[in-house]
């Protein structure tokens, strides 16, 4: 679903990927596991096409985002790590804006966000406004938004970042249910090795570069570790 190879961005003289290549398989849960600063949200931005990157290549579902972005961003949902709902509107009137933009039909948007909503937990709060809500139940309504156009691949950037136990499991738990029930590739990024532990695959990223890749126990034992903290720590150190 996801291929990158060779990818460099740079800001001035500091590298930010260097020479950065990886690969998700279609239908996997994948945590792109790295400490601060270790590139994760640069990646994102390269993914998103808010960057263009300065060398190397990446494709989505086959397709270039180099000739041929229009087509890969079609393919792809987004969750940031800074919020952008509308504090002011309705739960509905945010994801109803955003299938507006997205072309969607009135009545396929409607369905959507509905079926959408009930899966996470916020269909009997559809009306209030989102400054109402908590952190917990915002990711929420940004994860609906996200899953309205029915992408392929999914990205999450720091998604539970201020959350608390419960909001965190809550979403990490529903998204797995995208993975079953429709084969949705996700592309999780965290600092947090509790939300890596269970992952089909751990891609550990650090200053740029790929450390390892593969299921949590692959990726302890090529880091050197007894547990998998234990081995990310070591190797980030």
């Amino acid at each position: 679903m996801l291929t990158v190879q060779g990818l460099t961005q740079r800001y001035g003289a500091r590298v930010a990927l260097d020479a950065l290549s990886l690969s998700v398989p279609r239908g996997d849960f994948a945590v792109l596991l790295g400490p601060n600063g270790a590139g994760k949200s640069t990646l994102f931005q390269v993914l998103t096409g808010l960057f263009a990157a300065h060398e190397g290549e990446v494709e989505v579902a086959g397709l270039s985002m180099r000739s041929d972005a229009r087509r890969a961003l079609a393919h792809i949902g987004v969750v940031f790590q800074q919020q952008s709902l509308d504090l002011d509107l309705s739960i509905a009137h945010n994801l109803q804006f955003h299938a507006d933009l997205q072309g969607l039909p009135s009545h396929e948007s409607r369905e959507r966000i509905a079926s959408e909503a009930l899966r996470f937990g916020i269909a009997s709060d559809l009306k209030r406004s989102v400054r109402e809500l908590s952190g917990g139940n915002r990711r929420k309504v940004e994860l609906v938004r996200a899953l309205l156009t029915r992408p392929q691949l999914l990205l999450m950037d720091e998604a539970t970042v201020g959350l608390d136990p419960k909001s965190r499991r809550d979403l990490i738990e529903g998204l797995r249910g995208e993975v079953r029930e429709r084969g949705v590739t996700v592309l999780w990024a965290t600092h947090l090795v509790s939300e890596a532990e269970h992952a089909d695959r751990v891609l550990v990223l650090h200053r740029g570069r790929l450390l390892a890749n593969g299921t949590p126990a692959q990726v302890t034992v090529a880091l050197g570790g007894a547990t998998l903290e234990d081995a990310f720590l070591g190797a980030t150190r």
